[in-house]
């Protein structure tokens, strides 16, 4: 029975047709994502974007654009009393230099290029916008 809802909010950093991305453990899963995580209680999307990018990666970022809200029900793959809801924003680092990943669940970041043939994202929202920014991007 779902009895909770989980609002999550990510980032689709884009650069010379590459987008960031994370590998970290999740649930004892290894898991490739956008970078982002969930809201809190009395935070804006925006902020925590904002808090994300501070706490994981040590950097600040603009927020260049709303992309994509999830549009179908999902249940959480690692929580099943879980709805997901996922909104995603193309954003820019602005002090890239000072990239350090802080958090110790992130394995390593990657720069994955837009134009690759497969969709690499195991996530079913993720695959969507992966495919979104491939029609945006290219």
């Amino acid at each position: 029975m779902i009895d909770s809802i989980n609002i999550r909010v990510y980032a689709c950093a884009v650069k010379d047709k590459k987008v960031l991305t994370l590998f970290e453990e999740y649930a004892g899963e290894p898991l490739m994502k956008f970078p982002g995580g969930g809201l809190e209680f009395g935070e804006g999307v925006i902020e925590c974007l904002h808090r994300e990018f501070d706490e994981e990666l040590n950097v600040k970022i603009d927020v260049v654009e709303h992309f994509y809200t999830q549009e179908d029900f999902l249940v959480s793959r690692f929580r099943k009393n879980e709805q997901l809801l996922t909104i995603y924003y193309i954003v820019n680092i602005v002090n890239e230099e000072d990239f350090l990943i802080l958090d110790p669940c992130i394995e390593k970041t990657e720069w994955i290029e837009i134009d690759t043939p497969d969709n690499p994202f195991p996530l079913p929202i993720d695959k969507i916008v992966f495919d979104k920014l491939k029609e945006k991007f290219l």
